[in-house]
């Protein structure tokens, strides 16, 4: 048995179909013929729902109609999961994914502040598909009765997710940490999937790394769980390996998602991931393009 195999073993693999995830992830074109997928597209989210996000104080009433509209053509033919196409193959793989999540997200029973409804999603390399991983988790568990959250482009140095969410750039989490006067809530964005809201990575900065792994990144992640402890808080995250900001950003989370692309990352590259993860008490992976061990017959999941 290889030390990936061991690995594997002792922290749980959730394998994902071939071309489910990377290779569909490059499709960001929407076709003509996808009127279904965007026939509620222009619906805004209501703002006394439960999953909202909005400011909390009366003089930011600015804020309050903060909206994305986000591209759900666009995500469909991107294969990442939109509220129309709930039964196909990919939402069946997040939905077994998203399960041990959510339920370790509110575990309290060590008595113990809880973080474990801060998730990050990263990977040891770049290209692995972390990023497409953190959009199908988040618009996952926004399909979940429940359930909401809050999506965070935590990779400032090359976010992803305006891209794939269909999203102009515009103020974010680097806004945050670079500005005292701005507030979190000033920067969610409710968007037009009910229980789904967004955070932007923000303004460019030289010292975007840095702030990452500053003080005051970790008072915000403190405040966040604090603040929306009810909630489910996303992080696509740079990757490990890469950067140092994100080993930093890993030990103030609750939870650990390892994206690992099959038969392309290297074994030593995921060796030195999971050691670099060593002191995160729960760490899961995702096995993404995944193929099957025998026959011709594509298995989601094992």
């Amino acid at each position: 048995m290889s030390i990936i195999e061991k690995a594997a073993g002792k922290l749980g693999w959730a394998r994902i179909k071939p071309g489910g995830i990377a290779s569909q992830s490059n499709e960001m074109r929407s076709r003509p013929d996808a009127s279904t997928a965007t026939k509620d597209v222009d619906e805004t989210a209501r703002s006394e729902q439960k999953g909202d996000f909005h400011p909390a104080s009366s003089t930011d009433q600015q804020h309050r109609s903060i909206q994305a509209v986000i591209d759900l053509a666009r995500l469909h033919q991107a294969g990442i999961i939109t509220p129309y196409d709930d039964k196909s193959r990919i939402a069946e793989e997040f939905r077994i994914i998203k399960r041990p999540l959510i339920l370790d997200a509110f575990n309290h029973t060590d008595g113990q502040a809880n973080k474990g409804n801060l998730i990050m999603v990263t990977s040891a390399l770049a290209g692995e598909g972390k990023s497409f991983c953190a959009v199908n988790l988040a618009m996952s568990i926004a399909m979940e009765m429940d359930h909401t959250v809050l999506l965070i482009d935590a990779d400032v140095a090359r976010p992803a997710i305006p891209k794939y969410l269909g999203l102009k750039a515009g103020p974010g989490l680097l806004d945050v940490l670079l500005d005292e006067h701005i507030e979190l809530t000033d920067v969610i964005m409710r968007t037009n999937v009910e229980k789904l809201s967004v955070i932007l990575s923000g303004r460019k900065s030289k010292h975007s790394t840095e702030l990452l792994a500053s003080q005051s990144m970790k008072n915000l992640l403190a405040d966040v769980a604090h603040r929306y402890h009810d909630r489910i808080i996303i992080f696509d995250s740079p990757p490990l390996l890469l950067t140092t900001e994100s080993r930093e950003l890993a030990s103030q989370m609750g939870q650990i998602v390892l994206v690992v692309e099959s038969e392309n990352t290297p074994q030593k590259s995921v060796i030195e991931a999971l050691r670099q993860l060593e002191l995160c008490s729960d760490v899961k992976l995702i096995y993404n393009q995944a193929q099957s061990f025998t026959g011709k017959e594509n298995h989601s999941y094992y």
